[in-house]
């Protein structure tokens, strides 16, 4: 237990640390892990199984927000082979440059062997993206559906090459095991609608998680994490997928940090391991210059392209695991490993910072890139219309939804609600909504959006204080003077909403209790 005491100080001081420094908590994980290792702490014996437990979790909560149609999208699949031949190209010529200054890790090795390396280093991090994205409130922004999209199909491969270099051979029963999936699912919806609220959606989901999906996989020699994610995407579209993903949010959140500990525990560095692994960040700027090239070619907007190659500008996980393959395998060394480790730990510091300024990025980037023409471009990127709507509602959920019906029968306004969830966006429409499918949070579509003066009221009602706050500030900075109402959660940013030029704010809960309230009043036999 004072092990544990000693690591979960440790690593909360760490990241305490780094957000007072205005730096994300998980700079301040991967320091602690670094730090303990260093000072000679053992490794807790249980940690590498909590941070497997949260990758899990979280692939889980990313195949319940997963469009499957979206991996085969051209920018998802073309961007993902293109990138990871041209990245294993550079990465291996880098290689061998270095070679040949007498760098003592890559004297002597051969062209299939550097090509083995730039493998590891052409994955982007899952577990970096995806927090990244929940921290902007951009997790369903086109960029970032796109940047999962790609991820996705990179964890693919290194399941292919996982099976092909004989890390393990899966089991002649893999392919049964992974079609029983689809009727243990179907079967998983119907309890699922039968599973009362509250710990038990959350141990539902977790069942679905590590049962039928990572112990399936696991069994027939598949990863694990990659079941979860199966069955995720084979529960997505549920009517209750979002509230599970949530409910397992905070849960998910605290296992990842044993996941970024972790890595700072492969190995301690000598000099040569750390000078190389920092040495391999210069390979960073090619990477990012790679995906935005190659989404550009999909004729993506240029923020989209840029938001998305900063994104995913960053080593993996998955770059670790292929690495420790090889090293089985007795393709590379064991300080590989650690050169890795190392490579991964500060990517994921420089990738902070370099995100942290992709909107001076982004300006310095739309300076040089041509943008492509208004009649040209992908088709979920064209231009943007209110048409003749009065009432915008940007954020269909139960809230949106809400104050879409009330405005339309009961004031009798002409509605139009913004949402950015597809399988929504669909269900709304056969309703007979007027729904226009994008992101209020993504700052490019206000760059899409064509006049507003029309419409009298818009109500945020996205379900993050950040999603609404973005949304808030275009419209004060642009030429809309209509009545602009908000939700939120908590007190303080009732106030935040306000100070920054919301009409009008109402506390969720305040809401719901007069909501409550005037029913229960109308009611009564006579009224009140």
């Amino acid at each position: 237990m004072s092990d544990a005491a000693i690591f979960i100080a440790a690593t909360f001081v760490a990241g305490l640390l780094a957000t007072t420094m205005r730096l994300p908590a998980l700079l301040g994980f991967l320091l602690a892990g670094f730090a303990l290792n260093w000072l000679g702490v053992d490794e807790l014996p249980y940690l590498d199984f909590i941070a497997d437990l949260g990758v899990t979790l979280l692939l889980f909560g990313i195949g319940l927000k997963l469009n499957v149609r979206s991996l085969l999208s051209r920018e998802v699949w073309v961007t993902t082979v293109g990138h990871m031949a041209l990245s294993v190209a550079v990465g291996t010529t880098f290689l061998w440059l270095v070679g040949l200054l007498g760098y003592p890790l890559l004297r002597g090795l051969d062209l299939q062997t550097l090509a083995l390396v730039g493998f590891a280093l052409s994955f982007s991090s899952t577990v970096f993206v995806v927090k990244v994205l929940e921290e902007h409130a951009e997790l369903q922004s086109f960029y970032g559906r796109v940047a999962i999209g790609i991820l996705v199909m990179q964890d693919l491969a290194a399941v292919i090459f996982m099976t092909i270099s004989g890390g393990r051979i899966p089991s002649i029963w893999a392919i049964p095991v992974v079609l029983a999936l689809v009727p243990v699912t179907w079967l998983g919806r119907w309890l699922w609608d039968r599973i009362p609220h509250g710990e038990m959606q959350a141990l539902f989901g977790l069942a679905m998680a590590l049962g039928p999906g990572y112990a399936a996989f696991d069994a027939v020699g598949l990863k694990g994490d990659l079941g979860a994610l199966v069955v995720g995407m084979l529960l997505a579209g549920h009517k209750a997928a979002s509230d599970l993903s949530h409910s397992l949010f905070l849960l998910k959140d605290l296992l990842l940090i044993g996941f970024f500990v972790s890595i700072g525990f492969i190995g301690v560095p000598t000099t040569s391991s750390a000078v190389l692994g920092m040495l391999l960040l210069l390979l960073l700027p090619a990477q990012i210059g790679l995906y935005v090239f190659l989404l550009d070619r999909q004729k993506l907007r240029r923020r989209t392209s840029v938001k998305a190659g900063l994104l995913l500008g960053n080593y993996s996980e998955f770059g670790l695991i292929v690495t420790s393959v090889a090293v089985s395998g007795a393709m590379l060394d064991e300080e590989w490993l650690v050169v890795m480790s190392v490579a991964v730990a500060t990517s994921f510091v420089a990738a902070t910072l370099i995100n942290e300024k992709s909107d001076t990025i982004l300006r310095w980037a739309r300076s040089v890139m041509p943008m492509h023409p208004s009649n040209d471009v992908h088709p979920h990127e064209l231009p943007i219309s209110f048409g003749d709507a009065r009432a915008v509602i940007m954020g269909m959920g139960r809230i949106g939804r809400s104050a879409y019906t009330e405005l339309s029968e009961v004031y009798g306004l002409d509605v139009l609600g913004v949402e950015n969830l597809p399988s929504r966006v669909g269900k709304l429409r056969e309703q007979g909504m007027r729904i226009v499918e994008a992101d209020a949070a993504d700052g490019d579509f206000w760059g899409r959006l064509e006049s507003t003066r029309q419409v009298e009221i818009v109500v945020l009602a996205m379900p993050f204080h950040g999603a609404n706050k973005v949304a808030l500030q275009q419209l004060t900075e642009s030429d809309y003077d209509g009545v602009i109402a908000a939700v939120a959660q908590y007190d303080d940013e009732v106030g935040d909403l306000e100070a920054r030029g919301a009409d009008v704010v109402v506390n969720l809960y305040e809401g719901a209790g007069a909501t409550i309230a005037e029913r229960a009043a109308e009611a009564t036999t006579g009224g009140l």
